[in-house]
C-alpha cells in the first residue's frame, strides 16, 4: 500500500507557481505580454507597477492551492489538524522531495527557506522548538478566540466533498497563506529585478542597432554588445563596442531616489579601458536607474568621472541613451532624428520583432 503523502495532494498549478525561472515565466505568461511590459518600461513605465499584475496572479493561485492542499490533508490523514506538524516534518525529513514540494510544505509550518536560515539558523533543534512554540501559539490563540467570539465551524464544499474547519485550522491556514504570500513577493521582486534588467538592456541595445555576441567566441568589434554573466563582481551588466577601440559599459538597477550612494558606486567601479579581440578599447560608463531624487548631486558627480546616469522613469529615456552614445562613441541611429512621440511608436513596433529569450 502506497504511503500517504501530503506533497502528493498539492495541485499542479501550486507546484508550477512555487518555483520557476525567468525563461519559464516568459513561456507561461507569453512572449507578447512580456514584450509589452518591456516596451512600456522603455517608454518610462515603472517595472514594479507593470509586474504587479503578474505577481498578484501568482499569489492568488498559490494561495488557493495552499487552501486546497490543506483540505486534501483533512481528507487523507486522520486527525490532520492535531498532527500536521509531524506529518509535514516527517515528510520533509524522510522523502526525497522536489524543490517546489519542499518549499510548499514548509509554508504549513510557517517557515520559508530564508526564515529557516535567518531566524532558526538552520539548526534542527531550533526548528523543533519553533514547531512546538508555533503549535502552542495556535492552540492558545484558538482558545482566546473561542472565549471572545465563540466556537467557529466553517463548512466548505468542493464538488461532492465537504469539510468542517474550526479555529485551529483557520488560524493555521491564515498564517500559512501569509507566509506563502511574503515568500512569493520576495522571490518575485528578486526574479523580476534580475530578469528585467537583462531584458531591458538587451532590448534597448538591439533597438539602437547593436548585435548581440558571445565575447568568448566572437572577436567582432563593430556595433556589438554582450550581457554580463557576473563572473566578475566588477563586470558591467552590458558592454557595447561601437567600433574598434571605442565602447561603453552599461549598468542597470531599479534604484529609487534614496540610494545615491549605490548609484555612485555603480558609476565609479568600472575601468575606462578594456581588452577584447586583442585590442584595447576606451570605455564610457552609462548607468540606468529608475529615478533620481530631487536636488540630488549624483548626475554632476557622475559627469566628473565621465559617467552618465539616465532615469528610466523619463518617457523618452531611450532617445537620451542614443544621444549619449552619439556623443561618447560616435554611434548614429535614426532614432536621433525622431520626435519624442515618434520614438515611442518606433519602440512599440520594433519590440514585436525582438525575441527576449535571447537575453536570458
Amino acid at each position: 500500500m502506497a504511503k500517504k503523502l501530503l506533497s502528493k495532494q498539492i495541485p499542479e498549478v501550486g507546484r508550477r507557481l512555487t518555483k520557476f525561472t525567468g525563461k519559464e515565466m516568459i513561456d507561461r505568461v507569453g512572449r507578447e505580454v512580456i514584450n509589452g511590459v518591456v516596451a512600456s518600461i522603455l517608454s518610462g513605465g515603472n517595472v514594479r507597477t507593470l509586474t504587479e499584475g503578474l505577481t498578484q496572479r501568482r499569489i492568488v493561485l498559490s494561495n488557493a492551492s495552499f487552501f486546497l492542499t490543506y483540505l486534501k490533508g483533512l481528507e487523507t490523514f486522520e486527525d490532520f489538524e492535531e498532527n500536521i506538524d509531524n506529518i509535514v516534518t516527517n515528510e520533509l525529513l524522510e522523502n526525497k522531495l522536489k524543490a517546489e514540494e519542499k518549499i510548499f510544505l514548509q509554508w504549513f509550518l510557517g517557515l520559508t527557506g530564508k526564515s529557516i536560515q535567518n531566524v532558526l539558523r538552520s539548526n534542527p533543534e531550533e526548528v523543533e522548538n519553533h514547531l512546538k512554540e508555533f503549535s502552542n501559539r495556535i492552540t492558545s490563540a484558538s482558545k482566546e478566540l473561542t472565549e471572545e467570539f465563540g466556537e467557529l465551524n466553517t463548512a466548505v464544499s468542493i464538488s461532492e466533498n465537504n469539510y468542517l474547519l474550526k479555529w485551529p485550522s483557520i488560524l493555521r491556514l491564515f498564517y500559512g497563506i501569509g507566509t506563502q504570500t511574503l515568500a512569493l513577493r520576495g522571490s518575485e521582486k528578486s526574479m523580476y529585478g534580475k530578469l528585467f534588467e537583462k531584458l531591458i538592456l538587451g532590448a534597448v541595445l538591439t533597438l539602437l542597432g547593436f548585435e548581440q555576441i558571445d565575447p568568448e567566441k566572437s572577436s567582432k568589434t563593430n556595433k556589438v554588445f554582450w550581457l554580463s554573466q557576473r563572473k566578475n563582481k566588477r563586470e558591467s551588466d552590458a558592454t557595447i563596442l561601437s567600433k574598434p577601440g571605442v565602447g561603453a559599459r552599461f549598468d542597470i538597477g531599479f534604484i529609487g531616489p534614496g540610494n545615491t550612494e549605490i548609484s555612485l558606486d555603480k558609476v565609479s567601479r568600472f575601468e575606462r579601458e578594456m581588452d577584447h579581440g586583442r585590442q584595447l578599447h576606451y570605455m564610457s560608463t552609462i548607468i540606468l536607474v529608475d529615478r533620481i531624487g530631487e536636488g540630488s548631486r549624483i548626475t554632476d558627480m557622475a559627469s566628473e568621472i565621465d559617467g552618465h546616469i539616465v532615469q528610466m522613469s523619463m518617457t523618452y529615456w531611450v532617445k537620451e541613451v542614443a544621444e549619449i552614445l552619439q556623443e561618447k562613441v560616435g554611434h548614429k541611429h535614426p532614432i536621433l532624428k525622431m520626435s519624442g512621440e515618434e520614438t515611442l511608436d518606433y519602440i512599440e513596433k520594433e519590440m514585436e520583432n525582438i525575441d527576449l529569450k535571447n537575453f536570458m
